[in-house]
C-alpha cells in the first residue's frame, strides 16, 4: 500500500471514529412527538379569518337593456355584445353612427379617473346613487360600492344627450 493510500485510510478511520463518538453522546430519551410539541406551543402566526364572500359580478348588459340603449342613442342598435365587465350596443352598418358602451367595476372607475386627469369638465349629479358625474357623452355612477360608466358615441352635439344620460344613470343606480 502506498503512503498516500494509508494516509487516506487513516483519515477516514479518524473521521468515522469521531462521528461514532458524537453519536454515543446522544440523549437516551426520545424527543417529544411532533403532536405533543404542537399542543404545547402556542401558534406563532395569527389565524386568518375566512374572507367575506365576494359580491356576485354585475352583468353590464343587464344594467342597460337594448331598448334603453336605443332610447339613449335615438336610433336602432344591434344586439348587445358582452365583454367581461362591459357591454356594447352598436349602430347598424348602414348608419347612423351610434354606440352605447356600459362598463362596470374597476374599469368604469378607471375611465372616470383618466377623464379627470385629462381635465374633462364634469357636472355632479345629486340624488343619483352614492355619487354620480356627467360629462359630454358619458355618465358615471357609484351605487352600493359599484361603479358604472355609460358612454355614448354620436356625431351630434353631446349637449342634446345630457338629459337622457342623466335619466339612464338614475335608472341604473336603482338597479344596483
Amino acid at each position: 500500500m502506498s503512503y498516500l493510500t494509508s494516509a487516506r485510510l487513516a483519515a477516514t478511520a479518524v473521521a468515522v471514529a469521531t462521528l461514532a463518538a458524537c453519536g454515543d453522546s446522544a440523549p437516551t430519551e426520545a424527543p417529544p412527538s411532533p403532536a405533543a410539541t404542537a399542543e404545547a406551543a402556542p401558534p406563532t402566526e395569527p389565524v386568518d379569518a375566512p374572507e367575506p364572500a365576494a359580491a356576485p359580478p354585475v352583468d353590464a348588459c343587464a344594467l342597460v337593456s337594448k331598448r334603453e340603449a336605443e332610447q339613449l342613442a335615438g336610433t336602432r342598435l344591434e344586439d348587445a355584445v358582452p365583454g367581461g365587465e362591459s357591454c356594447s350596443y352598436t349602430g347598424p352598418v348602414s348608419g347612423p353612427l351610434a354606440q352605447v358602451e356600459v362598463y362596470v367595476g374597476d374599469g368604469a372607475k378607471k375611465i372616470l379617473d383618466i377623464d379627470r386627469e385629462l381635465d374633462h369638465e364634469f357636472e355632479t349629479l345629486s340624488g343619483i346613487g352614492d355619487e354620480a358625474y356627467l360629462e359630454d357623452g358619458a355618465v358615471f355612477v357609484n351605487a352600493s360600492g359599484v361603479w358604472v360608466a355609460i358612454r355614448l358615441v354620436r356625431l351630434e352635439d353631446p349637449a342634446g344627450y345630457r338629459k337622457p344620460l342623466t335619466e339612464l344613470a338614475r335608472t341604473v343606480a336603482g338597479r344596483l
